[in-house]
Formats: C-alpha cells, structure tokens, sequence
C-alpha cells in the first residue's frame, strides 16, 4: 500500500508545524489543496441558504475524484459544512481529522495604562473525527 496523501479542506493554509506532524505522525507523502475554485466554496459558506449539502455538491465531487481510500481529510470551517464534509469522507473510505491547538494570551501594556491582549495559537496534534 502506498503512503497516504492528506488533503486540506480548511480555511486557512497549512502551518508548517502542521505539515511536518503530519508527515512524521501520518506518514502523508503528499499535501493536497483544493483549487481556488473549491476552496472558495468551502470558505464562504453562505449564511443564508437551507440547503448547504446542495450548495456544497462541488466540493464533495472534487474529493470524490482526488481522495483515495486511506487518504487523510484535514476538515475545519463552517459547522454545517464540516459536519458533512465529515460524513463525506467516511462514505469514501478517508481518514477525516482535525487539528488541535494550544492557545497563549500574551499581554500587550500600552502607553496609555491599556493593556492589549494577543492569543497565539500553536498546533498540538491532529485528531481523529469519530461516527
């Protein structure tokens, strides 16, 4: 059996932290990012629509022509979308994740007596979606 690929359907690009678990902990051989078209889709969700398993038929057709059986599926984004693109890649025999992360408030004491606070977050491990 080959190495499996993992392919991001997310909102954001891939940390390099994250690229470099993934290679070590999952043994990935390749990261695969969704053309600009899909990742639109996936990005901008409308708020407004009923029917999103409709609206997300590009998406899910994409993965069904790019994803392997075994394949890795790193999923985060709108609720909805997530909780179908889940459901999709567990009916094509992929591996859905997600990562975790570590979040760190670092105060900021401004001139002015105001204090700014900035979270940085670290990615931790990717985890597993469960049925």
């Amino acid at each position: 059996m080959s190495q499996p690929n993992l392919i991001l359907l997310f909102n954001h690009s891939i940390t390099t932290s994250q690229a470099a678990d993934a290679r070590q902990h999952l043994g990935i051989s390749a990261i695969i990012n969704p053309p600009p078209d899909i990742q639109s889709v996936w990005a901008q969700v409308p708020p407004d629509i009923d029917d999103i398993a409709k609206y997300l038929i590009p998406v899910f057709a994409w993965l069904a022509k790019t994803a392997e059986k075994g394949d890795y599926i790193l999923i985060q984004g709108e609720f909805g979308a997530t909780r179908l693109a889940v459901n999709e890649a567990f009916r094509l025999g992929t591996i859905p994740i997600y990562s975790t992360t570590k979040r760190e408030a670092v105060e900021e004491h401004l001139a002015d007596g105001k204090v700014a606070v900035h979270h940085l977050f670290s990615h931790v491990r990717f985890r597993h979606y469960e049925i």
